[in-house]
């Protein structure tokens, strides 16, 4: 295959595919319909002018026997005159209106059967147009059902495209704030330890230490009251952290023998 048939190929392919989403069967159907009462028209107005025609023959017929009854008439008078002359002349004129009037009376059926024909195809495509009619409103009414219903599916399964961006919005906003959540609580604990400095207030060495030695404090009074529960020693009591420590005292010192003066014993 050449690269231009391959190209109109693909060109042709993704046309079809285009004009296909583009494409929206009630508007086609009703194309459709329209296109059959035109037709329809243009039939009718094809029997009208039929009619016409027969109805002009009809009345060329009408004047040709009322010439020829007249040029009857006129021979019998010539006759009753003694006018032979005129007699013949009479029935001579009134032999070539019948040669018209076998001619027009031809056509005149001919135009009949047309007509008939006619008639009758106009009556078929009538009932045609009158059951297409039907089916077309049929299926645009099916149709939009369908893709109402197809609309309210999507919508709940969140695969329509206006709720897949809504979804989207929401899931960024969601994972925007999560970070923010996170950043903040790890700033928090970063001014906590001491590592990140607040330069919102005046910043004081002192209360900062406090704050870390009472925490310390705090999580052994909770070691020491785990290991009560458990039987593992005494129950601690609530420390003031601000009161000094007591110290612990130096235990004597057992069967330690009194050094005696002046020398060793």
């Amino acid at each position: 295959m050449s690269v231009m048939k391959r190209m109109s190929m693909i060109f042709k392919s993704k046309a079809n595919r285009a004009l296909d989403r583009m494409e929206d069967p009630r508007e086609t159907l009703d194309y459709s319909y329209q296109r059959q009462l035109e037709m329809l028209q243009k039939v009718r107005r094809g029997v009208a002018d039929v009619a016409t025609s027969r109805k002009r023959l009809e009345l060329q017929i009408q004047q040709l026997e009322q010439q020829q009854n007249k040029l009857t008439e006129q021979g019998k008078k010539a006759l009753q005159v003694g006018r032979e002359d005129l007699a013949r002349e009479a029935l001579t004129r009134r032999s070539g209106l019948d040669g018209q009037l076998s001619d027009l009376r031809t056509q005149y059926t001919n135009l009949q059967g047309e007509e008939e024909k006619l008639t009758l195809a106009s009556q078929r495509l009538q009932a045609k147009v009158d059951s297409f009619r039907t089916r077309k409103e049929t299926i645009k009414a099916t149709y939009t059902a369908a893709e109402a219903q197809t609309k309210i599916n999507e919508a709940f399964s969140g695969i329509s495209e206006e709720m897949g961006d809504v979804g989207l919005a929401i899931q960024r906003a969601e994972e925007k704030t999560e970070t923010m959540k996170a950043r903040a609580g790890a700033i928090d604990e970063l001014l906590a330890s001491g590592a990140l400095e607040d330069f919102s207030g005046p910043r004081d060495d002192i209360q900062a230490e406090l704050d870390r030695v009472g925490g310390g404090a705090d999580v052994e009074l909770e070691l020491q009251r785990l290991k009560g529960e458990l039987g593992q020693g005494e129950a601690p009591k609530q420390l003031d952290p601000g009161a000094p420590q007591a110290q612990p005292q130096a235990k004597p010192q057992q069967n330690q023998r009194p050094q005696q003066p002046g020398g060793q014993g």
